[in-house]
């Protein structure tokens, strides 16, 4: 691959691989913001990135339609009302760095930082699958494609979601062509990616260009063969060849939440020694009602003292929130370690550790941080 022409990188994030280009911020940096600056999102690639003429870009509906469309940048910001929605965006392998302590696992080695919250803007897919005009009867999935630029495993990215998420207005499905009211730089999908609010991040399709209504969900391989949990029992490349194809594709992310920053704060009577700790991080819902409540535990879970939500944005953001404990070396039984759990409206709390798979995905362990 040729990655000599790729854009600049921002300079804030944690370089986790160069060829094709991924990083992501330290989480103590995103806690700051409620939502994500553009030099603080992580980038996930799959292949070189690439500047793009928005004046020569396209986006081809086809398939199970009616009225095939070719759009440019320009119809999607003319032809369609513009629609704005908060979505948190996460990687599949957030927190694979934690997984890989329980024993080895295939993939980037992510902290807990692929993962962030912005004001996207764009045209509504429901709006362009109304006049691309769907033969619904003959049709279950939408399809997102990028043949735009070069790919690692597959001769293009792709993905899809069921067609009764493409087409309802509550879903909040969008071509996005701003992000935080900017247009879409290069690095997170410019000129235009999907946006799909729920969804885990590969669904999210950077530099699409190709959308098919199908009988059939995308048969990329990151549809197909990536982006799957495969049982625990699977310890090797070699043995999840055979089984790829016969376990779902991941939709959702499950229910999170991660201790982002630990600061501590000091008698005034000596200053040597902290009395209280500032706790900071994050929690993001899963497939089931939003959050609701986060817990932090100084005693390895044996008690939990419930933390201050401080940011929540619509049905899509992630949540933020913020405790301060009072402790000593009796209270954290002389571990020095913090934990958080996150509870959701349908009554569901983070479990206290996660099933481990080969690729990596879907950590949600409770959250751990040192003091």
């Amino acid at each position: 691959m040729d990655y000599s022409s790729e854009p600049a990188h921002s300079p804030h994030l944690i370089v986790r691989g160069m060829e094709p280009f991924n990083a992501e911020p330290p989480a103590d940096a995103l806690v700051r913001f409620q939502r994500t600056p553009g030099e603080l999102v992580y980038c996930r690639n799959h292949g070189p990135v690439k500047e793009f003429d928005e004046d020569k870009y396209r986006v081809n509906v086809t398939g199970g339609v009616r009225n095939p469309l070719q759009l440019s940048v320009h119809d999607l910001r003319t032809k369609y009302p513009k629609v704005e929605v908060v979505a948190a965006l996460q990687c599949a392998g957030n927190r694979r760095l934690e997984m890989a302590e329980i024993k080895p696992v295939k993939g980037i080695l992510w902290g807990d930082g692929t993962i962030s919250n912005c004001l996207w803007g764009g045209a509504r897919l429901s709006d362009i699958l109304r006049d691309a005009d769907i033969d619904e009867d003959a049709n279950a999935h939408v399809c997102f494609a990028s043949y735009a630029t070069l790919c690692q495993d597959d001769t293009y990215f792709g993905g899809s979601v069921p067609i009764c998420h493409a087409t309802n207005v509550e879903d909040d499905i969008i071509l996005a062509y701003e992000m935080n009211g900017d247009t879409l730089d290069a690095d997170h999908g410019g000129p235009v990616r999907i946006v799909a609010p729920g969804f885990l991040g590969a669904r999210w399709v950077k530099w699409v260009d190709l959308i098919t209504v199908s009988r059939e969900e995308s048969q990329s391989w990151y549809q197909q063969c990536d982006y799957k949990i495969l049982p625990s029992t699977v310890s090797s490349v070699e043995e999840a060849q055979p089984l790829w194809k016969k376990y779902p594709a991941m939709k959702q992310m499950p229910l999170n939440s991660v201790i982002a920053s630990i600061a501590p704060i000091y008698d005034s009577t000596s200053p040597t020694i902290a009395r209280q700790l500032q706790v900071t991080g994050y929690a993001i819902k899963g497939s089931a009602g939003p959050i609701v409540a986060v817990e932090v535990s100084t005693d390895l879970g044996e008690s939990w003292s419930k933390a201050n939500i401080t940011y929540q944005e619509g049905k899509w953001s992630w949540t933020l929130w913020e405790i301060v404990l009072d402790i000593s070396e009796e209270s954290c039984l002389g571990h020095r370690m913090l934990h958080s759990r996150a509870r959701d409206a349908d009554g569901n709390v983070q479990e206290k550790e996660a099933h481990w798979n080969i690729r990596g995905v879907a950590y949600n362990a409770w959250g751990r941080g040192r003091w």
